[in-house]
């Protein structure tokens, strides 16, 4: 067979990094796609992910074909129906390999541990282990939120560039879930800029009154994902008085560090 430029330059691609140059493409586009809120053009695709427009067209007429791209009647392309089943299993296998995590940390503090992560600007909670307490917070898992109004929302925002975060919570007025919520986008953005310095955020009855919740990012997650502890408000503040090694933040970042290692690629 006589190796065309495309074929030769996959074949080299390929022995440099030891994967599949078509593969690792189709995901980048798949990337692209999420990453422009699911619905774009192919010229948006190209400019945005930087292949060539005969690789893009390729590799969508085949995604379209499997059922991972669709298109839709202004010739559009949008993230297709099949990856709905991959993104739930893959949701569930993260809550599992979370759990003895999140269970240390409830052992630790008393109180509900949760693990969230951000799809489509949304805050979906895929761990939990509650308290014991008969008094404890309770939020079921795969259940999809606000990011500005909750702690791991707000651990997940400070993890993304600011234009992005930006891009997320809009330019209007936010919804207000209680007195608390912080409801200006730009007096948010400028939350999250300090819980870059600070390494965590407090979530102080923003979504429900009375409740309080400490979060902070996980590192090495191949998403953003964000770990936190939640419960009644002063159970909680107690927890944050505590010094030294035992104090709540440190506790969380301890196992926040184990479990990105667990989950890094």
């Amino acid at each position: 067979m006589v190796a065309t430029p495309d074929t030769a330059s996959t074949t080299g691609a390929d022995r440099a990094s030891g994967g599949v140059q078509s593969v690792e493409r189709a995901f980048q586009l798949l990337e692209a796609l999420a990453d422009s809120g699911g619905v774009a053009t192919l010229s948006e695709l190209s400019t945005t992910s930087g292949l060539p427009m005969p690789t893009i067209h390729r590799l969508v007429r085949t995604l379209v074909q499997q059922g991972y791209v669709r298109q839709d009647t202004a010739r559009r392309y949008t993230l297709g129906p099949r990856l709905i089943r991959l993104g739930e299993t893959a949701g569930r296998l993260l809550g599992s390999w979370a759990r003895p995590y999140l269970a240390e940390l409830m052992e630790a503090t008393g109180e509900t541990a949760n693990l969230a992560v951000l799809e489509g600007g949304e805050v979906v909670y895929v761990g939990q282990v509650q308290s014991r307490r008969s008094m404890r917070m309770f939020t079921e898992v795969g259940r999809r939120v606000q990011p500005h109004c909750t702690g791991v929302g707000k651990a997940l925002l400070a993890q993304l560039p600011e234009e992005e975060a930006r891009a997320i919570l809009g330019p209007n007025t936010l919804p207000a879930h209680t007195e608390y919520t912080v409801t200006d986008p730009q007096e948010l953005l400028h939350q999250l800029a300090e819980a870059r310095e600070r390494g965590y955020v407090v979530d102080d009855q923003e979504q429900e009154i009375g409740v309080r919740c400490i979060a902070l990012a996980v590192p090495g997650a191949p998403t953003p994902t964000a770990l936190s502890v939640s419960g009644p408000e002063a159970r909680i503040r107690a927890l944050e008085q505590q010094d030294g090694a035992a104090s709540l933040v440190s506790v969380m970042h301890k196992i926040a560090a184990r479990l990105g290692q667990v989950l890094a690629p």
